[in-house]
């Protein structure tokens, strides 16, 4: 059996998907085994201070080395590992990633914000939609927003901005970075109307199971609103107790649900579709392409 692993280093957790592959009328695809998701938050450090702590640093490397070990315990044919805006604006990521490569043997990638969007891309979320629609396609992280521009099921545009939840959260979202990215959307959309959403991200999918609509159903955005006033009128605590939030979830929903409400009124687009895939999902994907599908 080809079993593949993905490693996804956050801004706001560290997560490891290991998956099956399997071949499906003459098409591989693959069945999610395990996920593991560690609140591991390295987007603090790296956004105020530049530089990630030794003690999460540490806290990062007893992480990769336990992945490696349940990797070598599943015996994965392959991996990939990725860490995104938080350790790329460490001054000190890099040095991280070759002291986990040293004491771990897994290959961490530094990746730009193109190479994200495009390993999210490797989902093929379009094939799964209705070629009648054109999608503007939202990925939001603790660090970055990525935006991809589908039409008739091609990318004609895509882009990633410094605007995520943990920035947000500890005020390093500045004005231009906004500014840019409310232009570059407005510009990239003007000629495409009737546009939907797709959202992804840890953030999106609790919103949509919040809002107890039906699976593969788009959630509109007047529940999407209704739902964040309703969050936002709860405390942090309140957040965690009343609501269920998990104590890492219960402040960058609010910020993450701003993105995505700006970016729908920024647009017009009154609805967003919410499938269960991410970064990780995206690496297993393209380890499929380059391996198997060439």
């Amino acid at each position: 059996m080809i079993r593949y692993a993905a490693v996804d280093v956050g801004s706001n957790a560290v997560r490891l998907l290991i998956a099956d592959v399997i071949l499906k009328d003459d098409k591989y695809t693959y069945k999610k085994n395990t996920l593991i998701r560690v609140p591991l938050r390295l987007g603090d450090d790296a956004f105020l201070e530049k530089h990630i702590s030794p003690k999460k640093g540490e806290a990062l490397l007893k992480t990769m080395q336990a992945f490696k070990n349940l990797m070598d315990v599943y015996q994965v044919s392959g991996y990939l590992a990725c860490a995104t805006s938080a350790m790329r604006e460490a001054v000190n990521g890099a040095e991280l990633a070759t002291d986990i490569s040293r004491q771990t043997g897994l290959n961490l990638e530094i990746i730009e914000g193109a190479r994200e969007a495009r390993i999210i891309y490797a989902n093929h979320i379009e094939e799964q939609l209705d070629i009648r629609k054109n999608f503007l396609y939202i990925d939001v992280g603790g660090g970055s927003t990525e935006l991809s521009l589908f039409v008739d099921k091609q990318v004609v545009a895509s882009r990633s901005f410094n605007i995520g939840t943990i920035r947000i959260l500890d005020n390093q979202d500045k004005e231009e970075h906004w500014s840019d990215m409310r232009d570059w959307v407005k510009e990239q959309t003007r000629q495409h109307k009737h546009l939907v959403a797709i959202g992804t991200g840890g953030n999106i999918n609790k919103l949509f199971r919040m809002s107890e609509e039906k699976e593969n159903m788009p959630l509109s955005f007047i529940k999407l609103n209704a739902l964040y006033n309703k969050i936002n009128s709860h405390s942090l605590k309140e957040r965690i107790s009343l609501l269920g939030l998990n104590q890492d979830r219960a402040d960058v929903i609010i910020p993450a649900a701003e993105i995505y409400l700006t970016l729908m009124k920024w647009t017009g687009i009154k609805q967003i579709y919410v499938p269960r895939l991410g970064l990780a999902d995206g690496m297993i994907n393209l380890m499929i392409e380059e391996n198997l599908q060439a």
